[in-house]
């Protein structure tokens, strides 16, 4: 009897072992939780410790439930780090409910209609001769380019650059790669 009992649950613990490992091989690390393909951008974006800022502004912001929309989307996300990169107290500014508008002007110009992964900017880079233009949400334009094999970066129409840190996290409405300075519009 210990015999069968003991392989039921050797068995038992091999297929769920497998059945994680499985499913986490379809997902990415992003500030210490699993991204998976199977949830939204926001999700997704909530157990990240590296963006509560970011999820934070999404909020005060009201774009929880477009984020949750069926897109695709890709979505360039700041980190916590990067947030802190801005001046004193421009985070905790334009969370206030009088600068809603502005602040929903900054998140959408992060976000580009579509599913782009690191494959397709690389096409669009090579196609525009080092560089490309993407347009936002918000209705402004984003350049992408090269800085080396496989690094990419973003300009914003402020001058300011931004590294993508992490490719291809794969959401079930778009795509999140994260980034190291927050992008500023006009």
């Amino acid at each position: 009897m210990n015999k069968i009992l003991t392989a039921a649950i050797s068995t038992s613990l091999l297929f769920s072992a497998a059945g994680m490992a499985a499913m986490m091989s379809d997902s990415v690390m992003v500030g210490g939780a699993a991204m998976y393909p199977s949830k939204n951008i926001v999700e997704n974006a909530l157990n990240s410790k590296d963006h509560t800022t970011l999820v934070a502004a999404v909020k005060a912001a009201g774009l929880v439930d477009t984020l949750q929309g069926t897109g695709p989307f890709t979505v360039f996300a700041p980190t916590n780090a990067a947030f802190a990169k801005l001046p004193a107290g421009t985070v905790e500014n334009l969370v206030k409910p009088e600068n809603k508008a502005v602040l929903t002007n900054i998140l959408t110009y992060h976000v580009v209609a579509g599913k782009y992964d690191m494959k397709q900017l690389e096409k669009k880079i090579k196609a525009g001769g080092g560089h490309a233009e993407l347009k936002t949400v918000n209705g402004q334009p984003l350049w992408i380019m090269s800085n080396g094999p496989h690094n990419i970066q973003l300009k914003d129409a402020q001058g300011n650059i931004a590294n993508i840190s992490t490719y291809d996290v794969n959401q079930k409405n778009g795509v999140i790669d994260v980034i190291d300075t927050v992008l500023m519009p006009k």
